[in-house]
């Protein structure tokens, strides 16, 4: 029996008898690695299930499933313009999204086979690749060594921030910080996989991924390092930006250029490893280029329409409260009216015309100080009480007390600075006054364009450059508009039933104003010459007199009442000297007065913003222009007739424009320039753009010493003609050369002036009571 029972054994049976009756060690260690094995079977579940649930609150939350199944992806908010490009980004972090099919298939597949080339092998853990990780451990092998993530794992850190403060416990602390931190990324990762296809993590997390120089998402860093995008990015690019993936500070290759050419190469050999890089030639051909960077950080001093992005702002900002949108993570797409075309082409016309005149600035003021009181000396301590304005001062007396020698020393104190030239930014040693006393020799300027018909502001530039000079001179800055607020004391004639071919004598009125009288001089100085001419030569002449004496005759009441129904909304003085436009107001406002001119006598609010989409491209809202019927249509066509003599009537303000842009064309323009040549404006019209540009130093005591070169005429009608011939030459554009719209109705004046022609008045009696509707 016990022979039968001993031949039934096996071997193996056997075997393990003898050694667990003569080798008590090997009982205990069956029974430790039985405990093991239980251990991780049942133990690690448990303690998955333990971090997931967050048992007694020790491990730290985890994000909840409907965070998972739609995670927050914080995302900048793009303006786009009316021809569909970038004009820049409002963002915490500069992200913008893409889609998968915005990728190009070289950024797709230098991701997968360098950062995880089984990725659709796998459901979110690759336990091959952590099985390389242990060994390589265990062995202190360096080549078994690498990162276990996968592209699953580094997404769930990239949206949740398993790594920071917000999902932290009380047992994360050492080395269990990490490992609770890892168990959350599988935990995530594996839901994530549930929730989305292969195509839509990659795209997440590209898109979520920061590579550094505040690029955060694959279509700005693309932007960023090689102002492509991510549709457009070759083998080498690719393999740049994905190296960064991993360190994108210390593999940045702006700042690191040899780190990041050494880590792009490992990428590529990854590539030809797996057979991506077809032959050891292509291979050794791509490792050896450099790196070609197309570089620009994103910025609200970089790009087209930097003024324009920052005054806006503030108008986004109570949308967004209003609306319950966070400006800078929730991914809005502003569509602008902005041209990007018409933009650049504003921005090179302000910068080609006021780089001679800066030099001529410069020339004219050498050896001397430009700030001047009204009786044209120096302002004396004119620096001295400027500094006290700044942020810089404020500081040194908050450290050191008012009055202290030490704020005076630090004022002195040179330091390295970089400025702003004409011929590009410059290294210098500056002191706090030395930036000061540089500074303030600058002229700057502000210049609009608008689609008359629409609203729609198609360019706008609020000054010489942003980066260094932030104050805004289309909204923001407000000046006196001299004589280019005279056509709103001759509408208010032809309104009253004045016609442009009344003629007047070159003689200035005189106004009863406290303390005396008041009798306006012409811009040459002389109370006029007593020549007859028309009003609507007077205008184009601008000449002061016969403004004053329409003035006179319609009423300064009426004056500010016109110009306010038509546009202006700052406040107008209804004084006698209103007719010199002594009042301020600003460019944005003037521009769409003008504009009510060409519109038929329709005043349509400028406006800059069409629609508003969500970061899935439903629309929130539209915008429309508010519009009314401002003046009559005859009255409108009278001032486009007025303002056209100051091109075609001789002696007109508007005759030196270039020949080519004035030939088949129709234009009306306005110059103004300021009694002390402070402020120098040109308002240009056409058939469909109303465009307006000024020109003047920061403050009204910055000017030139002489009146004729401040003159808008010289100062700020080069930009308006820059503009406008650059806009004629592109053929893409829809704004072409051609008349002024005629009326739908018949007028009822002819503009025939000889018809009107009255004998000579030998009395020199003024023809006030002549009846311009009867002949």
């Amino acid at each position: 029996m016990n022979t039968s029972n001993s031949l039934k054994e096996t071997i193996p049976q056997k075997f393990n008898k003898i050694l667990l009756t003569r080798n008590p060690w090997f009982k205990k260690a069956t029974k430790g690695i039985w405990i093991l094995f239980l251990c991780v079977v049942l133990g690690f579940p448990l303690y998955v299930l333990s971090v997931s649930v967050n048992l007694f609150g020790l491990f730290g939350d985890m994000p909840s499933l409907k965070a998972i199944e739609n995670p927050k992806n914080d995302l900048s908010s793009e303006l786009i313009s009316a021809d569909g490009i970038s004009l820049g980004r409002y963002f915490r972090f500069n992200r913008s999204q893409v889609t998968y099919d915005q990728l190009s298939p070289d950024l797709v597949n230098t991701l997968l086979l360098s950062e995880d080339h089984r990725f659709y092998d796998h459901s979110g853990l690759d336990f091959r690749a952590y099985m390389r990780v242990i060994f390589g451990v265990v062995t202190f092998s360096s080549s078994s060594k690498g990162g276990g993530s996968t592209i699953t794992q580094q997404l769930a850190k990239n949206l949740f921030s398993t790594r920071g403060e917000e999902l932290d416990g009380p047992l994360m602390v050492g080395p269990l910080r990490i490992l609770i931190s890892k168990t959350k990324e599988w935990i995530i990762s594996v839901k994530l996989e549930k929730n989305f296809t292969k195509e839509e993590i990659i795209t997440m997390y590209l898109n979520t991924s920061d590579f550094s120089s505040n690029a955060y998402g694959i279509k700005v860093a693309a932007e960023t390092y090689f102002d492509k995008q991510p549709s457009e990015l070759n083998v080498q690019e690719s393999a740049v930006l994905v190296g960064m993936l991993q360190a994108p500070s210390f593999y940045n290759p702006k700042r690191n250029p040899n780190n990041a050419l050494t880590k792009r190469n490992e990428v590529l050999y990854k590539l030809y490893s797996h057979g991506y890089i077809k032959s050891q030639a292509q291979y050794d051909s791509l490792r050896k280029l450099p790196i070609h960077l197309d570089f620009a950080v994103q910025n609200q001093n970089e790009g087209l329409a930097t003024y324009f992005r920052t005054v806006i702002l503030n108008d986004l900002m109570n949308w967004c409260k209003e609306h319950g949108y966070d400006l800078w993570e929730s991914g809005l797409k502003i569509h602008t009216t902005l041209d990007s075309r018409m933009q650049r082409y504003a921005e090179e016309a302000m910068a080609e015309s006021m780089k001679p005149q800066q030099k001529t600035f410069d020339t004219h003021w050498k050896g001397k100080n430009p700030w001047i009181d009204e009786k044209w000396n120096e302002i004396k301590g004119f620096l001295d009480s400027r500094i006290k304005q700044t942020e810089t001062y404020r500081n040194l007396v908050a450290r050191y007390g008012e009055g202290n020698d030490s704020v005076k020393i630090m004022l002195k104190l040179k330091k390295p600075m970089t400025i702003f030239t004409w011929n590009g930014e410059r290294d210098t040693l500056f002191s706090s006054m030395d930036s000061l006393n540089y500074y303030k020799r600058f002229l700057h300027a502000g210049f609009m364009s608008m689609d008359a018909r629409t609203g729609a502001i198609k360019a706008w530039v609020g000054g010489i450059n942003h980066k260094y000079f932030k104050y805004d001179h289309v909204r923001q800055g407000t000046r006196q508009p001299g004589s280019s607020f005279k056509p709103f004391v001759y509408g208010t004639a032809m309104e009253t039933g004045y016609n442009p071919c009344l003629k007047l004598q070159d003689v200035s009125p005189t106004f009863k104003v406290p303390g005396g009288t008041w009798s306006p001089p012409n811009a040459e100085g002389d109370r006029g010459t007593g020549e007859w001419m028309t009003m609507r030569q007077a205008m184009a002449k601008s000449k002061n007199s016969i403004t004053a004496q329409v003035l006179q005759r319609v009423g300064e009441v009426n004056v500010v009442n016109f110009a306010h129904r038509v546009g202006i909304t700052s406040p107008l003085d209804a004084v006698p000297s209103l007719c010199l436009g002594v009042s301020d107001v600003s460019l944005y406002e003037i521009v769409g007065a003008y504009s009510t001119f060409v519109n038929a006598g329709i005043h349509t609010e400028p406006f800059y913003i069409t629609r508003i989409e969500d970061k899935n491209g439903n629309v929130i809202e539209n915008f429309v222009p508010k519009t009314q019927q401002a003046i009559s249509e005859q009255t409108a066509y009278k001032m486009i007739y007025m303002l056209m003599g100051g091109v075609q009537e001789e002696g007109g303000t508007s005759r030196g424009l270039n020949f080519n842009l004035r030939t088949d064309n129709e234009i009306g323009g306005k110059t103004g320039t300021t009694n002390n040549a402070s402020d120098g404006w040109y308002m240009g019209i056409t058939r469909d753009l109303v465009s307006g540009a000024w020109v003047g130093g920061d403050e009204r005591s910055i000017h030139y010493k002489q009146w004729d070169l401040g003159q808008g005429s010289k100062t700020a009608r080069p930009i308006w003609e820059k503009f406008m011939i650059k806009v004629y030459a592109d053929q893409s554009l829809e704004y072409k050369k051609g008349q002024f719209r005629r009326p739908s109705a018949k007028m009822d004046i002819t503009f025939d002036c000889s018809a009107y022609e009255l004998p000579d008045d030998d009395s020199g009696t003024a023809q006030e009571d002549w009846n311009p509707n009867n002949e």
